[in-house]
């Protein structure tokens, strides 16, 4: 595996995979085992001649809160030795210098799919995320791309942004990885204290118990109230939003879904200072 800190580098560890399939996974670092999943798609998608490229960047363009991205998890050395157990290529390590002029004036802001959920609780977020990709894409020029469906709106808009922008690029989705209790993995998961970290797997308990009271015929605005009754009775925690949307518009449902309709149960929690997020699947 080569590591790559400036564009310069990049392009030139990038020169003997040209014409062959390469496959981008952009993250933020602190990789852990959902990430691992997502490493090894990339593999599996590249095959033996291709080139996976991993970029590891700490984007300080997507955080709305200044004391969250001062907090957020690093493990440079863990991330080096996974990338290298799972077949990367390339690891881009740039600096926010190096990846952002001083002067940068350009955005990149996708309008419909963000309006709600995250998009309207984290004002900026989803432009911070498209302008990032957008220059990684620019920058690897992959055939592919691979993200986790644990952040499922952000692949909505970067699929969004693929298709209205015309990048010649395929995103592919991997389902979101749990630990053996139901909790989605994630690096934020490193902040929960150890009280935290026991009550967390209740909003999958509780996402699960939704799912199951829309499909036995309560309405959307009773399955709401369901979650997020149990959500309020886990100690400590402090809800952003529970929410049932379309899975594709990501718009809030009505009445209820239409015939062939799918839909996502959504909520994000405050345990204490960390936001955790997660979604399921709803169906009747």
């Amino acid at each position: 595996m080569r590591r790559v800190i400036t564009k310069r580098e990049l392009r030139a560890a990038l020169v003997s995979s040209k014409g062959k399939r390469r496959v981008l996974v952009p993250t933020m670092g602190a990789l852990h085992a959902g990430h691992a999943e997502l490493l090894r798609r990339a593999r599996d998608l590249a095959g033996e001649d291709g080139c996976v490229v991993v970029s590891a960047f700490l984007n300080p363009v997507q955080f709305d809160n200044a004391e969250d991205l001062k907090t957020y998890p690093q493990h440079w050395e863990d991330d080096i030795q996974l990338c290298e157990d799972c077949g990367v290529d390339v690891l881009f390590t740039p600096t926010p210098q190096e990846m952002y002029c001083a002067d940068r004036s350009m955005v990149v802001e996708e309008t419909k799919l963000s309006r709600g959920l995250c998009g309207a609780k984290r004002p900026g977020h989803f432009a911070g995320v498209c302008l990032v990709v957008s220059k990684l894409f620019n920058m690897v020029q992959p055939t592919d791309a691979v993200f986790g469906k644990k952040d499922i709106q952000q692949l909505a808009i970067l699929r969004r942004m693929v298709r209205d922008l015309d990048y010649p690029i395929t995103l592919h989705g991997v389902p979101v990885v749990r630990e053996a209790n139901g909790l989605a993995i994630s690096s934020r998961n490193e902040k929960l204290s150890p009280e935290q970290r026991s009550q967390a797997p209740k909003l999958y308990a509780a996402l699960k118990q939704g799912a199951a009271a829309y499909a036995a015929g309560k309405s959307v605005q009773e399955t709401i109230a369901c979650v997020s009754q149990l959500i309020e009775a886990i100690p400590g925690t402090r809800i952003d939003y529970v929410e049932m949307v379309g899975a594709e518009n990501f718009e809030p449902l009505g009445a209820g879904l239409h015939e062939g309709q799918a839909a996502l149960l959504a909520v994000a929690v405050w345990f204490g200072e960390v936001r955790l997020i997660d979604h399921i699947e709803v169906s009747r």
